[in-house]
């Protein structure tokens, strides 16, 4: 057994079992159906890839019930926690965890042997933490770090981490003003004050287009970070809308 359609009847009943937390039912099923716990699900339409069992438990918008529990099942059956998706990315389950902000998942998966640097993030091809970043799902950025992960320069400005961002800024051969815009765009997104201060004082471009077609600014009104846009008023910056 290698795939199933997702409409396949027993891919209906484990993907039900998985994000239901029935624990019985997931046993029952990898009992009479050997091999099934390494089966590939093949989806159509929106969305469509082809995932792993693990990447149903991790899968938006997470946070099912026993997820823990029903990673250790699938892993102990042969599930593989670096499966990758394929389609238009190759994420893996753990990328999809950090999406997620699904804490426990994420440290079932990484207790299971997930690579925490694995590439393949939507996010640029990035690692899970990248995801984290990019999607303000602070809970498992910082899980992730505290876990070893390691940070770019924008990851450590997105999530404050202040003096690892002197550490890439004030290195031998520090950053270009490109890399410290980013970074500091970053910062405006997680709602770092102290660490946007300081890229805008080494040269970050204030009004910055980036993802989404936000500024600094624009992105840190998306996030609620209120500190953060009173401070951005007052040194002139503008929204997307004010730009020429």
């Amino acid at each position: 057994m290698e795939t199933l359609d997702s409409q396949d009847p027993l891919a209906v009943t484990v993907t039900e079992a998985i994000r239901g937390g029935d624990l019985a039912a997931l046993r029952q099923c990898l009992a009479e159906h050997p091999g099934l716990a390494t089966v590939r699900i093949v989806r159509r339409g929106s969305g469509a890839g082809t995932r792993s069992l693990l990447h149903i438990a991790a899968d938006w918008p997470g946070h099912f019930p026993n997820g823990p529990a029903v990673v250790a099942t699938l892993v102990a059956a042969g599930a593989d926690p670096d499966a990758r998706f394929e389609g238009s990315h190759a994420e893996t389950p753990l990328h999809w965890a950090a999406s997620s902000n699904d804490v426990p998942v994420l440290d079932a998966l990484v207790a299971a042997g997930a690579d925490i640097e694995a590439p393949g993030a939507v996010i640029g091809g990035g690692t899970p933490l990248a995801d984290a970043r990019a999607f303000g799902q602070w809970r498992a950025a910082r899980r992730l770090v505290e876990l070893g992960a390691r940070t770019t320069l924008q990851d450590a400005a997105t999530l404050g981490l202040l003096d690892r961002v002197k550490t890439f800024v004030e290195s031998p051969e520090p950053p270009d003003r490109d890399a410290v815009t980013r970074a500091f765009w970053g910062a405006c997104h997680g709602g770092r004050l102290a660490t946007a201060d300081y890229l805008l004082a080494r040269g970050a471009d204030l009004d910055w287009v980036g993802y989404d077609d936000k500024t600094p600014l624009d992105i840190a009104r998306t996030a609620d970070a209120d500190g953060v846009v009173r401070w951005l008023r007052e040194r002139g910056a503008k929204g997307r809308a004010e730009l020429p």
